[in-house]
């Protein structure tokens, strides 16, 4: 009876920590140990040491859950063939 009481607790505990993803207007992710409150114009977010942090709500385009975030495909760039020396370009 004791485990299963303990197991409870761990299990209603466990649920509160997500992390959330916050996608900014210049291309950068943020993720933040809580949900991001809005107050006023500005999202206030607990940071990487658990220091709150403050963003302007204009800076901001979107805020998931980091279970659905996904990595966007970035651009790669090839590299360049290797010249030869035969080859003159």
């Amino acid at each position: 009876m004791k485990k299963l009481l303990l197991f409870l607790l761990a299990m209603s505990l466990s649920g509160c920590a997500h992390q959330y993803v916050m996608k900014l207007t210049n291309g950068v992710t943020i993720t933040s140990s809580s949900k991001p409150k809005l107050r006023g114009a500005n999202y206030y977010y607990k940071g990487p040491r658990s220091e709150e942090q403050v963003i302007p709500q204009s800076r901001v385009l979107e805020i998931e859950p980091a279970s659905m975030a996904k990595e966007e495909n970035k651009f790669k760039p090839t590299e360049p063939k290797k010249k030869h020396w035969y080859w003159p370009f």
